[in-house]
């Protein structure tokens, strides 16, 4: 069920008969055909669309279960929307950075503590995201929002890539994060807005980055 680009900012995807896709709730823009909108907070698979994107508030993330047939258009906030296609790993992105996604992708989540110990904490605190990572695993897209567009960084094992945690997106591979803390001309001139903090990933993926460091 792969999304279309209508422009930067609006995709649009096919919903078929048998199949189901997931939308953030107030993403539709339009739609075409037969299209059924549920509001869906628990349920899923083994329950854990109760818990995909937990912030560190214990909240969910509030998703559509999109079914019928028809096509649907999306957008929200008119953030940049990218479209990521997984085929069969795992892609780590913050709840409220997704906008829609296939429904036949296995939903998840991941402490953040666990890659790199407090680490995890600490970048939730800074950065202002959540402390759990929605996991998205198999083959089919996500449509990530984002401001200002994003940008694709390759990671490699000899070439590990630093973001500013409130740039980060989403990143799939095998990738390791963990915060170091870096003292740049930012800090120099007086401003205190998180760039004191870097979020290292490494090893062998893709980082999305986003061109702001506006929270959605």
């Amino acid at each position: 069920m792969p999304f279309q680009q209508v422009n930067s900012k609006i995709v649009e995807a096919a919903v078929t008969p048998g199949s189901r896709m997931f939308s953030q709730r107030g993403a539709m823009i339009a739609y075409r055909g037969d299209v059924r909108f549920t509001p869906n907070m628990q349920s899923g698979q083994g329950g854990v669309m109760a818990m995909i994107g937990r912030r560190a508030a214990g909240e969910a993330a509030p998703l559509m279960t999109v079914e019928g047939d028809g096509s649907v258009m999306y957008g929200h906030g008119g953030h940049h929307v990218q479209v990521i296609d997984l085929t069969g790993d795992t892609l780590y992105v913050e709840a409220d950075r997704l906008l829609a996604f296939d429904g036949t992708l296995e939903q998840g989540t991941m402490f953040l503590g666990s890659q790199g110990g407090v680490t995890g904490l600490v970048r939730g605190q800074v950065s202002g995201q959540g402390l759990f990572t929605t996991t998205l695993r198999g083959h089919g897209s996500v449509a990530v929002m984002a401001h200002g567009g994003v940008i694709e960084l390759p990671i490699a094992p000899d070439r590990p890539v630093h973001v500013d945690p409130q740039a980060y997106v989403a990143h799939h591979g095998d990738v390791r994060n963990k915060l170091s803390t870096a003292l740049g001309w930012r800090d120099m001139v007086g401003r205190s807005s998180g760039e004191a903090f870097q979020l290292e990933l490494s090893g062998n993926g893709t980082v999305y980055v986003q061109a702001s460091e506006e929270k959605l």
